[in-house]
C-alpha cells in the first residue's frame, strides 16, 4: 500500500517526491507577496518527519548553506520518512542580512506566535502550524551573533535520554546543557511534543568551510540515528564532550583585544586568554580565564569596552 502524502499549505506532497512550496508570509507595500520556501522531501517508506531550519535570524547564513547540501544529498525514493526543510525563515531579514525583521523584533523570542499578532509573530506561527506540528524532531541551526564567533556546538536538553542520544549521534565537538529560553523555537516545539536540536557554528554573514561541513555531517547522522538513511561507518569520529555550564569571560577595561586562544582551546581558570590595551600597546589588562573548561565562543571585534564579552568557556560534565 501506497504512502499517504504529506498537506502542508495547500499542497499534498506524494510518498517518492521532493516538492518546493511557498507558504504566504505577506504583502509589501509594492502589492508583492512574501513567501516562505519550504523543501518537503517526502520518502516512499514509513519513518519520522524532521523539520530543518536556517535563518531564523536572517544574518546567519550558515545553516542555509548546511540546508542546501543536505538536500542535495537525499532522495525520496530511498529515505525512511519526511524532511521538511525551511532554510530560510526570517526571508525579509534575510534578503537585507539583517539579524531583525523590519519590526524589529527577534523572531526567535516570538515563539509560538499567533496568526493575528505582529509579523513576528505571524511568521513563527506559520511555521509552527506548517511544519514544527508536523514533525517528531527538529535542527535549529545558527551562528553566532554581534561578530562572534561559535565553536561547532550543539545546544539542547541533555537530561533527555533520546533528546541526548541524538545529540550524541550528530557529533559536533561539543554539546552543551542550555536552558530554554522563553519564545524560542525550541521552547515552542518541546511544548508541541517535539524534540529539538539546536546547532550553533561559525560567525554571521560568513560562509565557513568547517562549520558548515560539521553542520551537513551532523544532520545526516541525526538522520540515520532515527532510520531514515543507512549508517555509515563512522568508527573513527570523536565522541562530543558534554558540557553541562557555561559562561562568558568580560573585558574589565575597554581598548583593543589582542586574543590568545582560539576557539577549541581547553584552558584552565586563571589562563591568559587576551590582552585590552590602548592603540600603543600601553596601558594593558590581561584577560583571564574564570574557569577550567573549553573555549566555545569568541569575540572578533577588535574594539571592546569594559563589560564586553570577550571568550565563553564550557565546563566538561564529571
Amino acid at each position: 500500500m501506497a504512502r499517504e502524502s504529506f498537506a502542508i499549505g495547500s499542497v499534498r506532497v506524494r510518498a517518492g517526491r521532493s516538492q518546493l512550496v511557498e507558504l504566504e508570509v505577506a504583502r509589501l507595500v509594492t502589492g508583492g507577496d512574501v513567501t516562505l520556501p519550504v523543501r518537503v522531501v517526502h520518502g516512499r517508506e514509513d519513518g519520522p518527519t524532521v523539520w530543518l531550519d536556517a535563518a531564523i535570524h536572517g544574518d546567519e547564513v550558515i545553516g542555509v548553506e548546511v540546508i542546501r547540501q543536505v538536500l542535495a544529498l537525499l532522495d525520496p525514493r530511498t529515505i525512511r520518512g519526511t524532511v521538511v526543510a525551511v532554510p530560510v525563515v526570517n526571508v525579509l531579514g534575510f534578503m537585507t542580512g539583517d539579524r531583525y525583521l523590519p519590526d524589529r523584533r527577534d523572531l526567535n523570542r516570538s515563539f509560538p506566535g499567533s496568526a493575528r499578532g505582529s509579523l513576528a509573530s505571524r511568521i513563527a506561527h506559520l511555521l509552527m502550524t506548517e511544519v514544527v506540528a508536523k514533525c517528531d524532531v527538529g535542527i535549529d541551526l545558527h551562528t553566532g551573533s554581534d561578530r562572534r564567533d561559535n565553536l561547532p556546538q550543539i545546544r539542547a536538553d541533555l537530561d533527555d535520554p533520546e533528546t541526548r542520544r541524538l545529540a550524541e549521534a550528530f557529533g559536533a565537538p561539543v554539546m552543551l546543557h542550555a536552558r530554554l529560553r522563553d519564545g524560542s523555537l525550541r521552547q515552542a516545539a518541546r511544548d508541541a511534543g517535539a524534540i529539538a536540536l539546536l546547532y550553533e557554528a561559525g560567525e554571521a554573514l560568513r560562509f565557513e568551510d568547517e562549520p558548515i561541513e560539521v553542520g551537513v555531517a551532523g544532520v545526516l547522522r541525526v538522520l540515520a540515528a532515527l532510520g531514515m538513511l543507512d549508517a555509515e561507518d563512522d568508527d573513527d569520529a570523536e565522541p562530543p564532550v558534554a558540557c553541562r555550564t557555561s559562561g562568558w569571560v568580560r573585558s574589565r577595561g575597554s581598548g583593543i583585544l589582542h586574543l590568545e586562544v582560539d576557539l577549541g582551546d581547553q584552558v584552565e581558570a586563571g589562563a591568559r586568554l587576551g590582552r585590552v590595551a590602548d592603540a600603543f600597546g600601553t596601558g594593558g589588562r590581561i584577560v583571564r580565564a574564570d574557569r577550567d573548561g573549553i573555549v566555545v565562543g569568541l569575540t572578533r571585534a577588535p574594539i571592546v569596552h569594559a563589560g564586553d564579552a570577550v571568550a565563553h568557556i564550557a565546563v566538561p560534565e564529571g
